[in-house]
């Protein structure tokens, strides 16, 4: 028997015994608006909330923030005025100057102003990290309180690649010195649209 059978039949016979999972539906219990957390905690850990009616009102903050000359990039079709939104298909590395990068999410998790993004809404992986500043839309309607919530919410979701991304890049390692950028975006802009 070869070295990988038998580890694989070892592991098989040595299967702790099943247990249900615990109840969690006294977790789940939410006694504040979601909105109102939502915006609360992703501006206690660096991000800011600007609410908008619809993509007019992104289209008039890139305007107002960032000069022509600043490399805008985005996944939503309606900003092709202000972004490229053609740029999925390039090289990553033609990513390394991108100052702006609006994308979409399909839910934000008030507890912890985590959103959730798929393949399609990011592009390309890497574009939310190599950016220096992130901008995601997010429709009211899409805000859950909890993770629990969340989980619930894309449990049986088709999706090859997903993950929750909250806040701006930082970190305190050095010196307990807060370094805003490091890993990822220096900043992150939540654009709540009311639908």
């Amino acid at each position: 028997m070869d070295s990988r059978k038998y580890i694989l039949e070892a592991i098989a016979k040595n299967q702790p015994t099943p247990t249900p999972l615990p109840d969690i539906s006294a977790i789940a219990v939410v006694n504040y608006d979601v909105v109102d957390k939502f915006k609360t905690i992703l501006e206690g850990i660096g991000g800011q909330v600007i609410e908008i009616k619809d993509s007019e009102d992104v289209i008039a903050y890139v305007k107002a923030n960032f000069s022509e000359g600043q490399r805008v990039i985005s996944t939503v079709s309606e900003l092709t005025s202000v972004a490229e939104t053609d740029w999925q298909t390039q090289d990553p590395h033609t990513l390394e100057n991108v100052e702006l990068n609006i994308l979409e999410a399909k839910m934000g998790v008030a507890e912890n102003a985590a959103l959730w993004l798929t393949e399609p809404q990011l592009g390309q992986r890497v574009a939310p990290f190599i950016t220096q500043n992130l901008a995601v839309i997010l429709d009211k309607n899409n805000l859950v309180a909890t993770m629990h919530h969340a989980y619930e919410r894309i449990a049986d979701a088709e999706y090859g690649f997903g993950l929750f991304l909250a806040g701006p890049s930082k970190t305190a390692d050095i010196e307990q010195s807060l370094v805003l950028g490091a890993h990822g975006s220096r900043s992150m802009t939540v654009f709540l649209r009311s639908t």
